[in-house]
């Protein structure tokens, strides 16, 4: 039996419990408050769930995560990071990213990202949690990636690309922010050739939520304080 949880109090159970099948399937109901939010992705748990459902939370297992220090970018990609002409911003266009985010993909019916998750991620850019990177040719907005930062760990939530690799240079330029200013992890969730072409790997389950005990140690103490790195902070902050 699936456990039902409450508006209140903020309690999930634990990841252990989560279902093999679906992988990772840990619980559904509560909300999308911050408080509900943040305090899941402190125990490696997320939402995700389309619009016929109630809000499901999951723990999968394994994780895929990129440790930042890992990071392959090919020869292809260095040259279009370089010489691509695209304009790199951060937390300039949050609602614009996770809008181009939500569209459908051409493979899919509909998107996860519902205008309830929409509306629950841009609360969280206006308390300092949720950040973006964006990528601009001229004026235009042709990629991006958004996700929470918490102390030293991105929680990645989705990318899009308009222009070829316009995401991939999205984590590129991430990445490289993280690496200056002390990220340690970026988790990716779910495994995808996309993201494991890049670097991303899986890791058991129980290893990732020993690394949020140890990354997110002295931020739990705060926890309404956002983190205050280059990439999380609240005002573009451009590489």
């Amino acid at each position: 039996m699936l456990p039902w949880l409450s508006a209140h109090p903020v309690q999930f159970p634990p990841v252990s419990q989560a279902l093999d099948q679906p992988s990772g399937l840990l619980a559904a109901g509560g909300t999308l408050e911050p408080a509900w939010l943040l305090a899941a992705y402190r125990q490696g748990i997320f939402p995700w769930y389309s619009d016929n459902q109630p809000i499901l939370w999951w723990s999968p297992d394994p994780r895929t995560v990129l440790f930042p220090e890992e990071l392959h970018v090919s020869r292809s990609l260095a040259k279009r990071v370089r010489n691509g002409g695209f304009k790199v911003t951060f937390n300039r266009a949050f609602a614009a990213v996770v809008t181009a985010c939500s569209a459908p993909r051409p493979e899919q019916d509909g998107t996860w990202i519902t205008q309830e998750m929409q509306d629950a991620y841009l609360t969280l850019h206006q308390l300092g949690y949720a950040r973006s990177v964006e990528i601009w040719d001229n004026k235009a907005l042709v990629g991006g990636l958004y996700g929470v930062a918490l102390g030293p760990v991105f929680f990645g939530e989705s990318m899009f690309s308009h222009r070829r690799d316009a995401s991939k240079i999205a984590l590129v330029h991430l990445v490289q922010a993280m690496r200056h200013d002390g990220g340690k992890l970026i988790d990716c969730q779910m495994h995808t050739q996309h993201l494991a072409r890049l670097g991303a790997r899986n890791i058991a389950r129980a290893d990732f939520i020993g690394y949020l005990d140890t990354y997110l140690a002295v931020s739990k103490a705060s926890e309404n304080q956002p983190p205050l790195p280059c990439w999380s902070l609240p005002s573009a902050c451009p590489i």
